[in-house]
């Protein structure tokens, strides 16, 4: 059977003019700064001006990502439009996609099948050209701390302690170590340096969690670039860049509109990483989708322990939000892999190995549930390959936990496919009512935040803290960096540090080997393992089967 590709479904759909999903999601005119005919940027003071009340907030998580799919962001949106045609006014709040994946393997986060936002074209590539602003305010700043130094260092900038990159948003491992100012005394002075991939940027964080302008300026003056010769820190304000940095920002850090297949509202703002970053669209698209629906859904990325351990621990606590109700995503297919299937073997019914993988699912559950208090249901993204024993095992599995399992199908089915789920999130917001806490307080040493973490979400033994990450721990709590959220960047294929451990480990350590802070965005980063914050691409990239005819239809974008 051959499926229509999604670019194929997103071209075929009528989309609405952006002005009727905004008067849909109840935003005046007045508010709406139109970009083309299918996307706007809506105006920040509609937040201070409306007197809406928030309505319910749903996040959207999964199982361990595995290369056979959950369908995470298809699932948020088909969720979206499930709870429409069951008559809820709803809105949705997702993050950007960055090119880097686009052109790399893992394809862009537009949604899938029939489950998408569009224009997927524009979504996935430069759309409203926010990402481009956040590059060119890091590499601003970047520039400014260069200049800096050649024209005299009037702060004393160590070039042997400077913190800050630059970026792009693209996959080039090319450019994580490199040497610049070569050429002589007037090209510069000659350092190491490296590129992060743009949404791993600390610029990208500041934009995701300012709430303002006046925010965003004061965590841009905020950000440690480096450290002097006697080891003070130097920041963006000591260089006198935010002012250029803020404007360079002023009308990205408006939320994006554009609309799902079936025409409910979408708020598309901010896009970092959850393995190397906090894995959240913007406070302000949130905020404003609260306001503007009686349902906002949201999603997190990668697995529940990255990105849903994020939003909770960082997000919903600088922005004082907290979820009515949690999703979290599985496919069969993903959790018999976990119990040691190949790729080739996933469409065989097995319930060995489902039994094998199912405790991935299970922990991640027990982690909403039991550490965080929050309801929640899991949704399971259904192949035609999955048998009615493999499903009602897992739905047996998790009543244990006292959690329901709805199947989903809205990649082939669109909204339609997510209205039993719809019907189970709306029961969670209405009839059970969480307890919401921490993982862990703010007021516990960074090394006791790290193991927390590590043993109440990923399951793990403990830590292992290299030497190096000691003396960075123990230089941040001196500079009064000790009661901040952590952000610890770590592999998405395992609950551990290792992407070979599949399903769910116990007895096993995580090695710290990097620790440092983001000042702006007000918290610390741990690096584990062998994260890098500039990615590679694959060994046959997606951008090969990319192209674009002379009517300038895009073909080949998944």
């Amino acid at each position: 059977m051959t499926y229509k590709t999604d670019i194929e479904i997103a071209q075929e759909c009528e989309m609405r003019p952006i002005g009727e999903i905004a008067a849909k999601a109840h935003v005046d005119e007045k508010y709406v700064e139109q970009y083309g005919r299918y996307k706007a940027k809506i105006d920040p003071a509609l937040l201070k001006d409306t007197d809406r009340k928030d309505g319910k907030l749903v996040l959207v998580t999964a199982i361990t990502p595995t290369p056979a799919g959950e369908g995470k962001t298809t699932t948020t949106i088909g969720l979206a439009d499930g709870l429409s045609r069951i008559g809820k006014d709803v809105t949705v709040a997702l993050r950007e996609p960055s090119l880097g994946p686009v052109f790399g393997v893992k394809g862009g986060a537009a949604g899938g099948g029939y489950a998408q936002v569009v224009p997927m074209e524009d979504i996935n590539l430069h759309f409203t050209g926010d990402f481009h602003a956040i590059g060119a305010a890091n590499n601003l700043l970047a520039a400014m701390l260069d200049n800096h130094i050649q024209q005299g260092n009037k702060l004393g900038i160590d070039p042997k302690k400077i913190t800050w990159k630059r970026c792009v948003d693209m996959n080039d491992r090319q450019l994580r170590f490199i040497v610049d100012g070569l050429g002589g005394r007037t090209n510069g002075v000659p350092r190491e340096d490296g590129f992060d991939i743009t949404v791993a940027s600390e610029i990208m964080a500041v934009f995701c969690l300012s709430d303002s302008i006046t925010d965003l300026k004061e965590r841009l003056s905020r950000i440690i670039v480096g450290y002097t010769y006697d080891d003070q820190p130097v920041t963006a304000g000591d260089l006198k860049a935010t002012g250029a940095m803020a404007a360079l920002l002023k009308d990205a850090l408006k939320p994006n509109l554009v609309q799902t297949l079936e025409g409910t509202p979408a708020f598309v703002h901010g896009g970092p990483f959850a393995n190397i970053a906090h894995g959240c669209n913007s406070v302000m698209a949130t905020r404003m989708a609260l306001k503007m629906g009686d349902y906002t859904v949201t999603e997190a990325g990668f697995g529940a322990d990255l990105g849903a351990e994020k939003f909770l621990d960082i997000k919903c606590r600088m922005a004082g939000l907290t979820p009515d109700a949690v999703v979290i995503v599985g496919t069969i297919r993903a959790l018999k892999m976990h119990g040691g299937l190949s790729k080739k073997e996933l469409t065989n019914e097995d319930l060995g190995a489902l039994e094998k993988g199912i405790p991935n699912l299970l922990r991640h559950v027990s982690n909403i549930k039991n550490v965080y208090k929050l309801p929640c249901v899991v949704a399971i993204n259904r192949f035609p390959t999955d048998t009615d024993a493999e499903v009602e095992f897992i739905i047996e599995k998790c009543k244990a936990l006292g959690v329901n399992v709805v199947l989903s199908t809205v990649w082939a089915e669109g909204g339609k496919g997510g209205e039993a789920l719809a019907r189970e999130v709306v029961r969670l917001c209405e009839e059970e009512k969480g307890d919401f806490s921490f993982s862990y307080d703010l007021d516990m040493p960074i090394a006791e935040k790290i193991e927390a973490v590590t043993k109440r979400i990923y399951g793990g033994a403990g830590v292992n803290i290299l030497p190096a990450a000691k003396k960075q721990i123990a230089k941040l709590e001196a500079m009064g960096f000790g009661n901040v959220p952590i952000c610890v960047a770590k592999t998405q294929y395992s609950f551990s540090d290792d992407p070979a451990l599949l399903g769910a480990p116990d007895d096993f350590v995580v090695t710290v080997r990097n620790v440092k802070v983001s000042a702006g965005a007000g918290f610390v980063v741990v690096l584990t393992g062998d994260i890098m914050t500039m990615p590679g691409l694959p060994k046959v990239p997606s951008a090969e089967n990319i192209d674009v005819d002379e009517n300038g239809r895009i073909t080949g974008l998944f």
